[in-house]
């Protein structure tokens, strides 16, 4: 049968019209690639990475920071998962998380191509290559944390040495410790000489009754900022991070800072880069910036952390050096513990926790 030409044009115009149609549909869905926009999406604590740092950058590369926070490790790694690993370029973690997902059947991290990130010949090798993460195949460190004991030396009659000196008895009522149950479980674990990563059960048993002792010394859980409590005088001896630790021995120069002589804790943050991060060649860029000596120092200056960064400590002020509150020697971080998944036993430790805060 004899075709109608304008049938036959009218089905050309619109076929061609549906292919356009397919073409711009395919555009749209396309995730922007890093050469279309310049924007790096950061996932990490407030206040974490200092707002000059985050302008220098800008300024630097033209790239837009849209800075984005979360409280804890375990709600940045179910939003993680919500996304599938696709929402953000560049997020700062602990070791301990990016241990869980390592082990994690779909892996929410992606390998990062050191030759894209030549500064991280800076990093300070004694902060490489740990259990967590062999190789640094997924993370690169940021800074490390270390909790510490703080005391007014006014009204504590008694030398502190260690976590065992917080069950003395004339300590009832005085005592702020971080609101964290791996921290403070940590501690009590290392005073009866065991890991803070124990799983034993027996083991957990017994620290859970020591811990409950300790309970009539404990006057405030306070997880952001315990170090307010001993600077107006609500409590006189404290187990905190560094940084809090040094925000009070500024406010009262009586304030001493005691490394636990059982040993302490060390917890390194990390960046890493999510499986299906939209912009990750603006992610390499920001790391890479962040790695810098003057800029870690910068950083670390500001956020009171331990700096991760050998090409940082010529940059490093004479205040910042004598802050025993974040610049730990490496006699005591070399026999500091990392966290480690514990497994199954996270319940234990939870429901440990909660017992203790509802004496």
């Amino acid at each position: 049968m004899k075709k109608n030409p304008f049938k036959i044009l009218i089905l050309g115009i619109t076929s061609v019209c549906f292919i356009f149609a397919l073409s711009a549909c395919s555009i749209q869905s396309k995730p922007t690639s890093d050469n279309s926009e310049k924007v790096v999406n950061l996932f990490t604590w407030a206040n974490y990475v200092p707002d000059s740092v985050v302008n220098e950058f800008e300024k630097q590369t033209g790239i837009k920071v849209n800075y984005s926070n979360f409280s804890t490790n375990e709600e940045m790694l179910a939003k993680l998962q919500a996304s599938r690993g696709s929402e953000y370029d560049v997020v700062i973690c602990s070791d301990y998380i990016i241990e869980v997902m390592g082990k994690q059947k779909n892996i929410l991290m992606q390998p990062i191509d050191k030759a894209k990130i030549p500064n991280y010949k800076n990093v300070d090798p004694q902060f490489l290559n740990q259990v967590y993460d062999k190789g640094n195949k997924y993370s690169m460190p940021y800074t490390l944390g270390s909790q510490m004991i703080v005391y007014n030396s006014e009204k504590v009659n008694f030398p502190i040495r260690g976590y065992k000196d917080l069950w003395n008895p004339a300590l009832k009522n005085s005592l702020v410790l971080v609101d964290d149950p791996r921290i403070v479980l940590g501690m009590t674990l290392k005073k009866l000489g065991y890991s803070m990563n124990e799983t034993d059960s027996k083991k957990l048993d017994q620290a859970k009754q020591d811990l409950l002792k300790l309970k009539p010394n404990v006057k405030v859980l306070d997880a952001d900022t315990p170090h307010n409590s001993l600077i107006n005088g609500d409590t006189t001896v404290g187990f905190m991070y560094g940084s809090q630790a040094s925000a009070a021995v500024k406010a009262n120069p009586k304030f001493k800072i005691v490394y636990p002589e059982e040993g302490m804790n060390a917890e390194e943050d990390n960046f890493i880069i999510p499986i299906k991060a939209p912009h990750k060649e603006n992610a390499e860029k920001f790391i890479n910036f962040m790695l810098d000596g003057k800029i870690s120092n910068e950083a670390t200056t500001a956020n009171e952390y331990v700096n991760t960064n050998k090409a940082a400590k010529k940059y490093m002020s004479k205040e910042y050096l004598n802050n025993r509150a974040v610049f730990i020697p490496d006699s005591e971080l070399k026999r500091a513990e990392r966290f480690r998944d514990v497994g199954s036993a996270t319940k234990t430790y939870d429901l440990i926790w909660s017992e203790f805060k509802q004496r």
